[in-house]
């Protein structure tokens, strides 16, 4: 029968798994889960809903960025760790408070006391008494002294038998109980200091999530922006190939061409037209991405402004050691990084308190009462006031060198972060470095670009024209057309690039979205 109810036991407790490594299955309950992910979703799009979205307004990439900043989940993130980290440092400070306890109960118990039955031998009693007689005759101060420094004799006194009490008690108790850590030799301190610590590292990596969605919104907007020169470029190049077979058909007409070279023009313009749609999926995708960038919907419909009247940034006025200057003072993760030491030693700290005393208050007040009854006897008993209090020292002697273990482990967190600190300190010269060089070199680029589009322009003008003429072979025509459309896209490019590189130097700095200092406080004259 055991064996049975054991095997049930088992079987029930079992959890399910997937019957063979084949094929999939559906777990138990999966329904539930998917009934859930709708109702989530469904919710989701009706606070998405609210998002005060104008379809006729067209939206520039400040604007973007606020509604990031506002829509986006990676922020919320970032602000709930931080405030969680806000929290910590109340919790690690509570410990400098006495701990009090309010308690009160009430119970009842029945219990018993054995008592036994004696049998005294009266006759042996008797004659050690008569003993006794002529002693205290003669001297009754000596005889009752010798009486009183004499054991016991028990010799006389038997068990035999016995019973017992049965007893009932009721007891009631209300108390408020204080426990108060007076000295620890800065333990709680130390915890304080690395929870602090931590909010710090929490607060700056809620700007750094800041700085990284502003980058990311403004390298789309800008990959955007790309993606729409390159349909405009597209378009001119469709319709440079369109051109191009009007010609060769009216070359045709008069002799001076081929039907090959026609049929060359019409799959030149053929493939124009399949680039162009490639591009305008590029537009749409890179669309996409920017709203989904946003934090709302992919549906949802924007005007995005373009960068087309858009200034072009000037080149930095500080040199490139006064950036990387600058970045390792101010960059969120090189102070979080910081942040991360300090909170490590105080890690350090707290470890080798722990090989000091302790000192703490325990006190209680109360009230208890307490009625008992023998043997079904009336209930008698009291209540009174109780009280008391204590100081208690703890000493910590030996503990399997634990203490030891952990105060060697915070050490190791404490040199680990600050080679942490180290190595991103060498991250940041790099990419600042790089950012700056990739910025000079788009704005070097775009004097460059803007001579090789002028040069493609001319050329492809005049082969297209002696072409017409029939002094040109349209295998020249084609070689000036595709470098028009290369230097068309070159120099929409090298645009996208000098704004993304800007951005990318002011994310590598630390400038990108930098929060701005609380003002200062305004003292009145009395």
């Amino acid at each position: 029968m055991s064996l049975a109810i054991g095997f049930s036991v088992t079987s029930i407790a079992k959890e399910p798994t997937p019957p063979s490594a084949q094929q999939p299955w559906s777990p138990p309950k999966l329904s539930d889960y998917e009934r859930e992910l709708a109702r989530r979703a469904a919710k989701e799009k009706r606070e998405g809903e609210h998002t005060s979205i104008d379809p006729r307004h067209v939206y520039s990439l400040p604007e973007l960025i606020d509604l990031a900043q506002r829509n986006n989940p990676e922020t919320r993130v970032a602000w709930e760790r931080a405030r969680q980290a806000a929290a910590a440092v109340g919790l690690t400070e509570s410990l400098y408070f006495p701990y009090l306890v309010a308690s009160a109960g009430a119970g009842f118990e029945r219990a018993f006391i054995p008592f036994p039955a004696l049998k005294i031998d009266g006759e042996r009693i008797a004659q050690e008494t008569i003993a006794a007689l002529p002693a205290f005759a003669a001297n009754p101060e000596a005889a009752i002294r010798d009486l009183a420094n004499k054991k016991p004799n028990l010799s006389a006194v038997s068990i035999d038998g016995g019973g017992s009490l049965l007893t009932d008690a009721v007891a009631s108790r209300a108390a408020l109980s204080v426990k108060w850590l007076l000295l620890d030799f800065g333990e709680r301190r130390a915890g304080v200091d690395a929870a602090k610590e931590r909010l710090m590292m929490a607060s700056v990596g809620f700007n750094a999530t800041h700085q990284k969605i502003v980058f990311e919104v403004t390298q789309k907007f800008y990959a955007l922006s790309n993606a729409r020169q390159k349909v405009i470029v597209g378009k001119a190049a469709l319709e440079a190939a369109q051109t191009v077979e009007q010609s060769a058909g009216a070359r045709l007409k008069n002799g001076l061409a081929t039907k090959p070279e026609l049929l060359q023009t019409q799959q030149q313009t053929a493939q124009s037209a399949f680039e162009l749609e490639a591009a305008i999926g590029a537009e749409s995708d890179a669309e996409i991405a920017l709203i989904e960038s946003l934090g709302i919907p992919p549906t949802a419909h924007l005007k995005i402004a373009d960068i087309a009247n858009l200034p072009v940034p000037l080149p930095p006025e500080r040199s490139v050691d006064a950036l990387i200057d600058l970045a390792l003072s101010q960059r969120p993760d090189l102070v979080a990084k910081l942040a991360n030491i300090r909170a490590k030693e105080a890690e350090v700290r707290k470890a080798r308190a722990d090989f000091y005393p302790k000192i703490a208050l325990d006190a209680h007040v109360g009230r208890l009462r307490l009625d008992v009854s023998i043997d079904n006897s009336d209930y008698f008993g009291d209540d009174h006031t109780v009280y008391g209090a204590a100081i208690a020292i703890e000493v910590p002697v030996f503990d399997g060198f634990a203490r030891r273990q952990k105060l060697r482990v915070a050490e190791a967190d404490l040199r680990a972060a600050e080679s942490e600190l180290a190595g991103a300190r060498d991250e940041a010269v790099r990419e600042v470095w790089k950012a700056y060089t990739d910025f000079k070199t788009a704005l070097r680029k775009q004097d460059a670009a803007a001579k090789l589009l002028t040069a493609a322009e001319n050329a492809y003008s005049a082969v297209l024209d002696s072409y017409q003429h029939g002094l040109s072979t349209y295998v020249e025509v084609v070689s000036a057309q595709r470098n028009l459309t290369t230097a068309r896209s070159v120099g929409s490019e090298t645009r996208a690039t000098i704004f993304t590189s800007a951005a990318a130097l002011a994310l590598s700095v630390g400038d990108l979205a930098k929060p701005k200092p609380p003002p200062a406080p305004i003292r009145r004259r009395r």
